[in-house]
């Protein structure tokens, strides 16, 4: 049968797919819209299984809010001109927005998520068959608490999550810390959170470096502790200068607001080298 060219555009309404890859689906399947979907779909896995090991370093990077429970999703691609195609981002956005209304907790969560005529996960294969480039889903992470906030940086490379222990927290105030987040990078809300790996290897560089530089011996440990005391207040967010007043710290800041407002956890992904 004669393939019309509203059949075309239905179909690329349907699957996002170029306007040649629909006509040469539909030619193939006879215009059956469900094998002409089916056919784009391999076309995708084809595309992904071939490019597996390529390295997708762009991307889109996003975060939402929706009350006491907030998330950050990283989609990758190999260029920067599909990070910025609208569609692309359309399907990062509808990814986090599942994610959310489910309150998934991990990454595998949301890849099993219904989309379309499959799962999430399918959807970012078939998204890899239209733009011919890897994709995957390659980071997501959730926060939850009496009240939560987000920042997303101007390009899409960079998004924070944080939460908090008191509702109603005022919105420039979370904004504010979640920049912080972004800007300053740290790794842990407060000392208990730094992972025990990473402590142990400081302690061991900076002892080695009181070594180095002649330190007795009998000192070694106090001069170590001393630096990890200051390796703290660069990587807990509560211990870290508050980038728009360095005089006072993040909790400080918090507590000026309300003596009991703290954080209770972050995520921060991005794509740029930090």
């Amino acid at each position: 049968m004669a393939v019309t060219m509203a059949d075309i555009t239905h179909l690329r309404k349907m699957t996002g797919a170029g306007m040649m890859d629909c006509k040469n689906a539909l030619t193939e399947a006879e215009g059956d819209f469900d094998k002409a979907i089916e056919i784009i779909r391999k076309k995708g896995q084809a595309v992904a299984a071939k490019r597996s090991d390529r390295e997708a370093s762009e991307g889109c990077v996003i975060a939402k809010s929706a009350g006491e429970f907030a998330a950050v999703v990283a989609l990758k691609c190999e260029t920067d001109f599909v990070a910025k195609n609208a569609d692309f981002v359309a399907l990062t956005n509808e990814i986090l927005d599942l994610a959310i209304a489910n309150k998934c907790a991990t990454i595998e969560e949301v890849k099993a998520l219904p989309m379309g005529k499959g799962t999430v996960a399918d959807a970012v294969t078939d998204r890899s068959g239209i733009t011919g480039e890897k994709m995957e889903l390659d980071g997501y992470g959730v926060v939850e608490g009496l009240s939560t906030a987000i920042y997303i940086h101007p390009g899409n490379r960079l998004a924070t999550a944080v939460s908090f222990n008191v509702a109603g927290v005022d919105a420039q105030v979370s904004h504010e810390v979640a920049m912080q987040i972004a800007a300053m990078n740290p790794i842990a809300v407060n000392q208990e959170g730094v992972p025990a790996d990473v402590l142990a290897r400081e302690k061991e560089i900076a002892a080695d470096k009181a070594r180095q530089e002649g330190k007795p011996e009998n000192l070694i440990e106090r001069i170590a502790e001393g630096r990890i005391s200051k390796f703290y207040k660069e990587v807990c967010l509560l211990e870290q200068e508050y980038v728009k007043d360095p005089k006072i710290s993040v909790a400080q800041f918090l507590k000026n607001i309300n003596k009991d407002l703290t954080v209770v956890n972050f995520k921060r992904f991005t794509l740029n080298a930090d």
